[in-house]
């Protein structure tokens, strides 16, 4: 079974859409916040651009120059908030580390208290990723779960669970599809997709 899986219909989003009721209340606590002086509406838009520009393109761009450069990935791998900055991401305050799968080694990323995530790497999160149903099974059935998602693990891979918090983010390093050698950083980048970087999926495919 290929690893890239339609899993929308498994882990279906498990909170309402907001109400204009409720659209209206986050109005007025932005304008008690701004009024207040916890941010300008300067701050604000500046957030918005940056996180326009989120996409799983920039974490694609971390892993592809990994990839290429033994180097830097000891580095991404060792710091990874320090070694991104080479590249122009800035995740601070938040730590920022980057797991790496093997042949006996897969990596998986939740967050089991609300839905942390590097949205400036890898873009907005998925729905089923702020679910319920998956923040609490992939934690206790991580095997099952990432079956349902089109990856199977035999016995000798090594499931890894890793749970973010507010302080600490994570992405994982796939592995790099074989055949591939001599291939340009741009090109490598455009393998990466979102779901590798979360570990939802195992294998990259070249075409």
């Amino acid at each position: 079974m290929g690893d890239h899986h339609d899993h929308s219909k498994t882990f279906q989003p498990d909170h309402p859409e907001p109400t204009s009721d409720d659209a209206l209340l986050g109005l007025a606590l932005r304008e008690l916040l701004i009024d207040g002086g916890y941010f300008t509406a300067a701050e604000e838009q500046a957030v918005i651009e940056k996180m326009q520009g989120a996409s799983p393109e920039n974490g694609g761009h971390i892993v592809a120059r990994a990839w290429k450069d033994p180097e830097f990935k000891a580095r991404l791998l060792d710091h990874g908030s320090e070694a991104i900055k080479e590249l122009g991401f800035d995740l601070s305050p938040t730590e920022f580390t980057v797991l790496e799968n093997s042949r006996s080694i897969h990596n998986v990323v939740v967050c089991t208290l609300c839905s942390c995530y590097p949205r400036a790497l890898l873009g907005m999160s998925p729905a089923w990723y702020k679910s319920k149903n998956y923040r609490a099974r992939v934690v206790r059935e991580p095997r099952q779960v990432l079956a349902e998602f089109g990856v199977e693990l035999s016995s000798e891979v090594e499931v890894r669970v890793h749970d973010s918090t507010a302080e600490l983010r994570y992405m994982v390093l796939p592995q790099r599809p074989a055949g591939t050698e001599g291939w340009t950083e741009q090109q490598l980048a455009a393998l990466v997709t979102r779901d590798s970087l979360i570990g939802t999926q195992r294998t990259l495919t070249t075409g």
